[in-house]
């Protein structure tokens, strides 16, 4: 076996390590999780796969190609711990090969490697491959059409790739409508083509540059055109708010006039140079490098970078913006940085800022595990709200073993190979929390503790209805549930659910959320304080808590 692939077959196993360690260990937790495993599952359940629903309303937000996957999923394997978090490693997986193979066919095979690991031990990628939201399987799409794009334009033309890289990309606008930014690659392309740069070119003369368009076409048709047709056909107006919804507010509107999540125009570049370490610590001397390469006219980092580039300028142009959504530029940027990293890591001042690195987080995390351990900090406390006191001690020895593994690598592997202490660090860091920190806080992350305790307190016999619910409390319960809506106000749902409690009062139990959803007249003396989940606090009623607000007329 020659050194290369000893290598490259060290770097999946470390890969597989990180990423799918933990894997069944936890429930879907907030935010988003619960939401697409309880389409999921309804989907299963119901056999309605084509319009998403969130209790008794549509669930208009998203597409749902991510929601198909784990309802797939969860049919084949019957096991939704499994199910929910299986297509976000699947997608990790997937964006990794395709940087690595990039990398080969660009560069040479150990660029390839390096690529890779630049992203696996990125925090940002690692910590959302290990969750269950949309941005992984996005960040695959993109990577994925991105690399049939390079394909073609580079030394090609490959006209499989070309359609390759538009059908991934249709693939990803009907999982996320961002997915299209991947055709933003053709500009930058275009560009170095038109100036004569060597070694890429568009082909945008060929009769055949129209199969990339209708590639994109004919994917984003597998979800659009049934949709359209059921909707508009014989659908009702529910279905037709569905169609506006989804296709205009959640796209057009979002991204021109954005409601929630706003943040100033440099933030994305705040969010590379937090999140996107360690990788970003190699920047001062790759920016020099590049320079150079450019002057040089080299166009794969024209256009790798170029791509980059436009991605963190369409973010920025919102007002709303959310930390992840520059996740897909980050596999290109790191395929513009592996050619230079074996260079870089023989730099010995590159070498004392990893070691600093390693040596900063693994001090940290030792510190915050000592304090939980010893005393009562405020961070403690805030954190473990509704939690049980073992789970901060078991919490506070993650810390204590993190850094402490952090610290024996740096004397390990010294000042001359701390980019092994790096990986050594960020991978027990990760094993230790998928292995322990996970299990710990899901019973109150989840909401799975707080329905349990409401099943008890209910009895096996009784129905239990939801007023202004999460989804987690409708995915955790132990039986099924009523909702009067989501998106309603609280008062109409609190109304809704005591007009359905007073059919059967003797049976029927409301469980409400303390704030908005819960009337000042309801009789909290003889209310059920379930306690604190995911930083709300729950109230169980019966008929008699509920009573002295029928002396009220319910809204209509």
């Amino acid at each position: 076996m020659t050194l290369t692939r000893r290598d490259l077959w060290l770097f999946w196993l470390f890969a597989l390590l990180i990423l799918a360690t933990g894997l069944g260990l936890r429930d879907p937790w907030p935010a988003d999780e619960p939401r697409f495993a309880l389409v999921a599952k309804h989907m299963v359940e119901s056999g309605h796969w084509l319009f998403p629903q969130r209790g008794i309303e549509l669930y208009s937000d998203k597409p749902p190609l991510f929601m198909w996957m784990q309802a797939s999923l969860l049919w084949l394997t019957g096991n939704l711990r499994i199910a929910f978090l299986l297509p976000s490693l699947l997608a990790a997986l997937g964006t990794l090969w395709c940087v690595v193979d990039l990398g080969k066919r660009l560069w040479t095979p150990r660029v390839g490697i390096y690529a890779g690991w630049a992203v696996l031990l990125t925090i940002q990628f690692t910590f959302q491959a290990k969750k269950a939201q949309i941005d992984p399987m996005v960040v695959f799409w993109i990577t994925l059409s991105c690399y049939g794009l390079l394909r073609h334009v580079w030394k090609g033309p490959d006209w499989r790739m070309w359609a390759l890289g538009w059908a991934a990309a249709g693939l990803g606008t009907i999982t996320k409508g961002v997915g299209v930014i991947a055709l933003l690659m053709l500009i930058p392309a275009g560009m170095a083509s038109l100036r004569g740069w060597p070694d890429v070119r568009v082909h945008a003369r060929n009769p055949r540059f129209w199969l990339g368009p209708l590639a994109f076409l004919a994917a984003c048709g597998v979800w659009l055109i049934p949709m359209l047709i059921a909707a508009l056909g014989n659908g009702g107006d529910a279905y037709r708010a569905y169609v506006d919804d989804i296709l205009l507010r959640q796209t057009v509107t979002r991204y021109a006039n954005s409601w929630h999540h706003g943040q100033p125009w440099w933030y994305f570049i705040e969010v590379a140079l937090t999140t996107w370490l360690p990788t970003l610590l190699v920047l001062p001397w790759a920016i020099p490098a590049w320079k150079h390469r450019l002057e040089r006219r080299d166009a794969r980092y024209a256009v790798l970078l170029g791509w980059v580039v436009l991605v963190f300028v369409f973010f920025s142009i919102p007002s709303g913006k959310r930390d992840m959504y520059i996740l897909p530029a980050l596999p290109m940027l790191c395929l513009a940085l592996a050619p230079l990293l074996p260079g870089l890591l023989r730099k010995p001042n590159a070498q004392r800022l990893l070691l600093g690195f390693v040596l900063v987080f693994s001090l940290v995390a030792l510190a915050a595990g000592i304090a939980m351990l010893t005393g009562d900090p405020k961070f403690a406390r805030s954190f473990m709200e509704g939690r049980d006191a073992q789970v901060a001690q078991g919490l506070a020895w993650m810390f204590v073993a993190s850094g402490g593994f952090g610290l024996g690598a740096c004397l390990w592997f010294g000042r001359q190979r701390a980019h092994y202490a790096l990986i050594a660090m960020l991978t027990a860091l990760w094993v230790l929390y998928s292995l322990i920190g996970a299990p710990l806080l899901n019973d109150g992350s989840s909401s799975r503790g707080l329905m349990r305790n409401v099943g008890q307190a209910i009895g096996p016999d009784a129905q239990l209805g939801l007023v202004g619910w999460r989804e987690q409390q409708m995915l955790m319960a132990d039986r099924p549930t009523t909702d009067f809506g989501f998106k309603r106000e609280s008062a109409q749902q609190f109304a809704d659910g005591m007009r359905w409690q007073l059919q059967q009062p003797a049976t029927r139990w409301l469980l409400v959320e303390e704030g908005d959803g819960l009337p000042a007249c309801v009789g909290k003396s003889l209310a059920r304080d379930m306690g604190m989940a995911n930083g709300r606090r729950w109230w169980l009623l019966d008929a008699g808590a509920t009573n002295p607000c029928l002396r009220r007329s319910l809204p209509h």
